[in-house]
């Protein structure tokens, strides 16, 4: 994609003895907007939004731990309250509060849940496909005993100790996965992500950035009712954004967005779980017009 202006700058923060990545898109002068990617994604999947948006904002976008070129935590602690450590690190550390945030799927749950615990340091939040498990799920996971859920979990964590990254041959084999996940995109747009989601292996092969030890959920985590509680807590302007041929259920047809005490819903026609890549221009037009009210 071509830049009028440079691109971002990468740079490095600590948390949890952890080097974790993020990019800066310069503008400093502005008001902080922090872009929060989604589970097994990476900062730059956010490249086209902060384009459009660079000229009015300072834009950060962190790779969370795991991912990206961020640091692997090396006993694979991957829980949500690990990561909102590591978002509290960045915001207090960059001094971004009262921070504005964009964010998608874990990225917009796990911004929610920040927005919850810190609401006076969330000004405007705007959330893609982030209000989940739906409360069925929550309601069938609690009927297995918490013994069987460690089980499952130490299980699981021995079958991604024994699971080695895929290779690729050559990364346009990875770009025609990229493509086959998700038909939605461009070329151009599967290109691109592939390119920055991948790095290459000593014997030449090209492996994904992020870690696998992600994909299993933390054994421990807030009940369903804790999670809704810090729903109740956020006081800054809300936005939610669902695609209509998602397979994310939304809160207004799952029963929570009256949740939120300050929220409206966006629902865009055409457009998938990456609603940001999907339907671009008309995203953005909803971001600037609910940036701008007052």
């Amino acid at each position: 994609m071509s830049m009028a202006i440079p691109g971002p700058v990468s740079r490095t923060y600590f948390s949890q003895r952890l080097r974790l990545n993020f990019v800066d898109w310069g503008n400093t002068e502005a008001p902080p907007l922090l872009l929060i990617h989604g589970g097994l994604d990476h900062c730059r999947n956010w490249d086209w939004v902060a384009e459009r948006l660079r000229s009015d904002w300072h834009i950060i976008a962190p790779d969370l731990r795991g991912h990206g070129d961020s640091a692997w935590s090396p006993d694979g602690n991957y829980s949500v309250a690990a990561h909102l450590y590591d978002l509290s690190q960045l915001i207090d550390q960059q001094k971004l509060e009262p921070v504005t945030i964009i964010s998608h799927s874990f990225g917009a749950h796990l911004s929610l849940r920040y927005a919850g615990i810190f609401p006076d340091k969330v000004k405007k939040l705007i959330a893609i496909e982030g209000v989940f498990p739906p409360r069925a799920q929550i309601a069938e996971e609690m009927k297995t005993d918490v013994a069987e859920r460690l089980r499952n979990w130490i299980a699981n964590e021995r079958k991604m100790a024994g699971r080695q990254p895929r290779r690729y041959q050559m990364i346009e084999d990875a770009f025609r996965r990229m493509r086959d996940e998700n038909k939605r995109l461009t070329a151009v747009q599967a290109r691109h992500l592939t390119q920055h989601g991948m790095h290459q292996n000593e014997d030449g092969t090209f492996s994904w950035k992020f870690d696998n030890y992600v994909r299993n959920r933390a054994p421990h985590d807030v009940t369903g009712e804790e999670l809704e509680e810090l729903w109740r807590n956020i006081t800054c302007p809300t936005l939610h954004v669902y695609g209509t041929d998602s397979w994310m259920e939304d809160p207004q047809s799952g029963g929570r967005m009256g949740l939120f005490q300050n929220a409206q819903l966006a629902k865009f026609d055409g457009a998938g779980h990456w609603v940001h890549h999907d339907q671009l221009d008309a995203f953005i037009t909803t971001v600037q017009e609910f940036l701008q009210e007052q």
